[in-house]
């Protein structure tokens, strides 16, 4: 094969370009490049008519807008989305057994922290959770304050203090979807096995209800959860001066959690992926897709989101349901957010980002391609809403946006107490709680921004294999959930990343 083009599959009509080709470049046989072609871009491989679909991967990512030589760069100017296609859902007709450790493979453990719920944490930490955007000011008050104090020097074994202020809590229906996905995010992170223990702060007339939330949720307040108002507490200084009391009294029960080997089944994997480029389908995406079959088999979860950016491959994941009921459950969120996007006067193309077309992804369906393949070929075992408690283990799907700081903060309300996130283009992101591992497609982009990627997955290209790079990230999930920084951790990603959905009219 050539050095600088890379063919997917047979049934495809174009190739991935692996390097920068200029005008006229031989590229396969008598084919031709009849322009300046990026690397992670694609060229037909043969002609293509217009109308036609165009072939990635074996599956349709699009149509040509006009007739297509051989060599020549396939992209916006001559793609386009065509009309809806037929996708043969086939519901569960690729499902498999019961994920089980395959021959030679043994039980994987890590160093946790066992919760009293029975639920294991990768850190502890303590929250400062805000029930509204008015009390988002006081939460980062308290933080700063502790922070300053220099009190966490006596807890080595606490993680630190994690403010979490957001935009929403008022100005809303107090009852419906947007308040039910509210409810669930913040009840998600109040009771998350990454915090030992958490302070709620609101305002005092807010929608979102404190005493509500703890009614609903039968919060009982304690050694590990608190909460106060600053209306009722008298002001913003007594506020902050509460808060901060309130989290030096929970300093001593948090700290005495401590580490201890915990089988690899109690973790739950977020799988989430950003600044994708067209080496994202090729390399890290894939080969996070292995360690995530290598988790399932260790008994543990992994979550598959973004259903915006599963939209033309949705069909992959239906064949892998275990049932017809739960492969129905993707198809009606399908149907969902078509309708959603054509009512806010939008379409699902329009995702890929700017940034995303620059790498090399043309359509949603190009993009969505590579992003089911982070969810390895594990058995779908559940469909489960946004920031809805994960309470099945194996392979998953939850329901969120594309908005990767969005889509993370429903997979964490649900559970997630580890991340893995793939990018080619640069994303910089971290999760606080949940340490977020970030894989790079491209050697390039590994190269460009050392202090942000965990793991350059762009070695793929020049001969690793995709079990090898697998295992890499495996063996890094259980070292970064036994208390290894990740990259993002080292740089105090976290802070400002807590974006719960907000779907409903703002009030």
């Amino acid at each position: 094969m050539p050095a600088k083009t890379l063919r997917l599959n047979e049934q495809d009509n174009v190739v991935v370009t692996i390097a920068d080709l200029p005008t006229g470049s031989p590229v396969e046989g008598d084919i031709l490049t009849s322009a300046r072609v990026p690397r992670g871009h694609k060229i037909a491989s043969r002609v293509i008519v217009k109308g036609e679909p165009i072939r990635k991967f074996g599956q349709v990512i699009g149509f040509a807008s006009t007739d297509i030589k051989p060599g020549e760069w396939v992209h916006e100017k001559n793609v386009t989305m065509g009309e809806d296609f037929e996708r043969d859902y086939a519901f569960a007709a690729e499902a498999g057994p019961p994920d089980a450790l395959r021959q030679g493979e043994v039980p994987a453990f890590f160093e946790g922290f066992r919760r009293a719920d029975g639920r294991a944490g990768t850190r502890n930490y303590i929250g400062i959770l805000s029930s509204v955007n008015c009390s988002a000011t006081v939460v980062d008050y308290v933080a700063d304050e502790i922070n300053r104090s220099g009190i966490l020097d006596n807890y080595p074994d606490i993680d630190g203090v994690v403010p979490l202020p957001h935009g929403q809590g008022c100005g809303m229906a107090g009852k419906g979807e947007a308040f039910d996905v509210l409810s669930r995010t913040q009840w998600g992170y109040a009771s998350h096995p990454n915090f030992g223990a958490v302070v709620l702060i609101g305002l005092g007339c807010e929608v979102f209800q404190i005493p509500r939330m703890k009614d609903t949720y039968k919060i009982a307040e304690g050694e590990h959860f608190q909460s106060l108002t600053i209306q009722e507490i008298g002001g913003t200084r007594k506020a902050v001066e509460a808060g901060v009391a309130r989290i030096k009294d929970m300093l001593p029960f948090v700290a005495r959690s401590k580490r201890e080997p915990l089988p690899a089944s109690e973790l739950t994997l977020a799988l989430q992926c950003g600044g994708s480029d067209g080496y994202s389908g090729l390399t890290a995406n894939p080969a996070l897709g292995v360690a995530a079959d290598m988790l399932v088999r260790q008994g543990g979860t992994s979550i598959l989101s973004e259903t915006p950016e599963i939209y033309g491959a949705e069909h992959l994941l239906t064949r892998r349901a275990e049932s017809v009921e739960v492969g129905q459950k993707i198809v009606d969120l399908i149907h969902w957010w078509e309708e959603y996007t054509t009512r806010n006067g939008g379409e699902m193309n329009n995702n890929p980002s700017p940034g995303n077309k620059a790498g090399g992804l043309t359509t949603i369906l190009e993009k969505s391609l590579g992003a089911v393949a982070k969810g390895g070929n594990s058995t779908l075992r559940g469909v489960y809403r946004y920031a809805e408690r994960i309470d099945r283990k194996g392979f998953v799907y939850m329901d969120t946006p594309g908005y990767d700081p969005v889509a993370a903060t429903g997979q964490v309300a649900g559970g997630a107490n580890i991340l893995c996130f793939t990018t080619g283009r640069g994303s910089a992101y971290g999760c606080k709680p949940v340490p977020s591992i970030k894989l790079a497609t491209n050697n390039q982009l590994y190269a460009q921004m050392p202090e942000d990627m965990d793991i350059n997955c762009g070695d793929i290209i020049d001969g690793v294999t995709l079990e090898e790079k697998g295992k890499e990230i495996f063996d890094t999930i259980l070292a970064v959930a036994s208390g290894k920084p990740s990259k993002s951790e080292e740089l105090g990603y976290g802070r400002n990343e807590f974006v719960p959905w907000q779907i409903g009219a703002v009030m």
